[in-house]
């Protein structure tokens, strides 16, 4: 029996393939998707190493919408437990990872303002 995929939907600088070979080790193949039922904003980053590999001072980052029609594109991915740990790593203290239902169905896991 093998184990359930284990899906990351992203909206900003994990879908960069730089980010993705710093954290990861490697290039994600991803599918456009989207996020329903939240809104994007920016937020500023101030930690060194998030500056030096995604190269923005200015990160997306999602909030639950008061418009349940509102969705925000993306990708979703297919990782690893040890790629999920290092995009844990990655996201700085105002993120969280929650699960969600994306607009195709699939379920899988995003971070959202914490």
């Amino acid at each position: 029996m093998s184990e359930a995929p284990i899906r990351l939907f992203s909206y900003g600088t994990l879908q960069q393939e730089s980010v993705q070979i710093e954290t990861f080790g490697r290039r994600l193949n991803g599918q456009a998707d989207t996020l329903p039922g939240f809104k994007k904003t920016l937020l500023r980053i101030t930690d060194p190493a998030v500056l030096a590999t995604s190269g923005q001072e200015f990160h997306p980052i999602v909030t639950p919408s008061d418009d349940p029609a509102e969705a925000i594109p993306g990708a979703v991915f297919e990782i690893t437990a040890e790629e999920l740990a290092a995009a844990d790593d990655y996201e700085v203290a105002d993120y969280k990872r929650i699960a969600v239902v994306l607009g195709s169905g699939l379920p899988a896991f995003v971070y959202v303002k914490a």
